[in-house]
């Protein structure tokens, strides 16, 4: 089974041009083609209204069974990625967040300072991730080996969690 993926990268500066975006084609080179299709790749400003009614649309519409986004996540008074995502979710996973945050404590006590969250709206997973290649790196690594499993639930592949 493939998953549909939609990447969104949130940066002012990469929207405008001045920098090329490094992490949204990381996440795509992440993704193993067995598991996990990329539907759509995405570039945004750090514009929390814009990224809603993308997350919606993507949702809404069937487009996506994953969404990863990458990008304002941190202290910055442009960063609104997790308000934005809030906004549309409909159930909160807390538990992917809290995992990518443990892990990057192990590597540097800056993590703390991600907001990060993730959720479900309909049958597609939202999940924020760092802005940064090494973090989107580190944090995809511990979180991909579950994602097929909570795909497959979420999407009513799998009906049952027990081993």
């Amino acid at each position: 089974m493939s998953y549909k993926v939609a990447v969104i990268t949130l940066s002012d500066s990469g929207a405008s041009g001045k920098r090329a975006d490094a992490s949204g084609p990381l996440i795509e080179e992440m993704l193993s083609p067995e598991d996990f299709t990329v539907v759509g790749r995405h570039l945004l400003p750090d514009d929390p209204e814009a990224l809603s009614a993308l997350l919606r649309d993507l949702c809404d519409a069937g487009k996506a069974d994953l969404i990863l986004t990458t990008g304002g996540t941190g202290l910055s008074p442009r960063d609104h990625t997790p308000e934005a995502t809030l906004a549309v979710i409909e159930r909160n996973v807390p538990g992917i967040s809290e995992v990518m945050r443990a892990a990057s404590m192990k590597i540097t006590p800056r993590a703390m300072l991600s907001r990060g969250v993730s959720g479900i709206r309909g049958r597609t997973l939202i999940i924020n991730l760092p802005g940064s290649p090494k973090a989107v790196r580190e944090n995809l690594e511990v979180i991909l080996p579950t994602l097929p499993h909570a795909l497959a639930i979420l999407t009513d592949w799998e009906h049952n969690c027990a081993r």
